[in-house]
Formats: C-alpha cells, sequence, structure tokens
C-alpha cells in the first residue's frame, strides 16, 4: 500500500513537471510571421510581422510587397520622437494608387511602442491602404481607446527587429516643405528601394 501511494505520488509530481514544462513551452512559442526587409537610400532595416495578431492588416502590406508597391516610395513624413511615415508618394510626390481600404485591427493587444509598425489612415478608422508608420517614441496614445472614431486607434502589425539605427537614422533628417506638404518632408528624399520577404525567425524588439 505503501510502495503504491509512493508511486501515485511521484506519477502526481512527473504530471505537474510535464504540464509546467508544457506551459512554459506555449508561452514561449507564439507564432511568428513572416519578416519582411526595407531596403532603402539610407540603409537597411528588417520587420517581424504578426499575422496571428493582426491578420488582415498583415494580409494587406504582404500583398503590396509581394506586387512591388513599395519600390521608388519615399518616407514623406518624419517628426522626430514620434513617427516616419511612408508607403504612399513617389519620389516627385505623385500618391500612387491602392486596393481597397481594409477594415480597422487595432485594439489587437500590439501596442504603439518604440519600433513597432502600424498602418496610417485618415479620420475614418476603416480607411487604411498601403501607408504605414513606425513609432519613433512609446505612443500608446495612438492605440485603441474606445468604440468612437476618435478613439479608435491605429492598428500596430509588427515591429523592426533589426535595424533600428537606420530608422534613427531616416528620423534625423533634416526636414521642410515638399510637394503637397508645408512641413515634415526630408529634405532629401529617403527612397524605399524595395521592400522584400526574408525567412522568419525569433528575434528581440527594436531598442
Amino acid at each position: 500500500m505503501k510502495r503504491n501511494e509512493q508511486g501515485a505520488r511521484r506519477a502526481a509530481c512527473v504530471l505537474a513537471v510535464v504540464a509546467v514544462l508544457l506551459g512554459c513551452g506555449a508561452a514561449g512559442a507564439a507564432p511568428h510571421g513572416e519578416r519582411v526587409a526595407f531596403d532603402t537610400s539610407d540603409g537597411r532595416f528588417v520587420v517581424q510581422l504578426d499575422p496571428a495578431k493582426a491578420p488582415k492588416t498583415v494580409a494587406n502590406f504582404l500583398r503590396y510587397v509581394r506586387e512591388g508597391f513599395y519600390k521608388g516610395t519615399i518616407f514623406h513624413r518624419v517628426v522626430r520622437g514620434f513617427i516616419i511615415q511612408g508607403g504612399g508618394y513617389t519620389a516627385d510626390f505623385r500618391l500612387k494608387s491602392t486596393h481597397a481600404p481594409i477594415p480597422d485591427e487595432a485594439g489587437n493587444g500590439l501596442e504603439n511602442l518604440r519600433g513597432t509598425i502600424a498602418m496610417a489612415r485618415t479620420a475614418n478608422p476603416n480607411s487604411a491602404t498601403s501607408q504605414f508608420y513606425i513609432n519613433l517614441s512609446n505612443n500608446r496614445f495612438l492605440d485603441r481607446h474606445s468604440d468612437t472614431p476618435a478613439g479608435a486607434g491605429y492598428a500596430v502589425f509588427g515591429r523592426v527587429v533589426d535595424g533600428m539605427q537606420v530608422v534613427d537614422r531616416i528620423a534625423a533628417s533634416p526636414i521642410g516643405s515638399r510637394g503637397p506638404f508645408s512641413r515634415d518632408v526630408p529634405v532629401r528624399s529617403v527612397v524605399i528601394r524595395s521592400v522584400s520577404i526574408v525567412p522568419a525567425v525569433g528575434g528581440p524588439a527594436a531598442r
């Protein structure tokens, strides 16, 4: 009887350890989506996408990537300490035609923190198409706070995992008025030469 009790206790301990290990494995095995490399006139940086949290946004972004849409577009808006924005205008400030807008996926658990990438849009939450921005600071006020248009937030769908120094270099560009914009435009165009999909692996967030 004592042997049976001891065996049962050991089995229970083993099951408890296995449960803990499985729990740790599940927590550490967060799914990773594709990585995309931005080759720009100021250098290269890599973004890891999060299709688990923002499936429609990631699918939309990858559609533009696969079509080569971003080649030759510029970062047309730079606000130091805030964001850099691009993905819509060519170097001669021609606004490119896009696919239909997508539903807003803000409030998906991803926050507008330094190094994250999110969709730019108009005042209409469901108006995002091709333009995106990268956060230079923790901008939580851009997250979803309510169901109203004003509080709908901006959908984060990935983060910079390599080359944040390039993003900071772009952010340090001298700015002025160019094309249709009265301010915040790099005086020297920062051109996106290509955006390509690269193998996905785990990686640390940007610092």
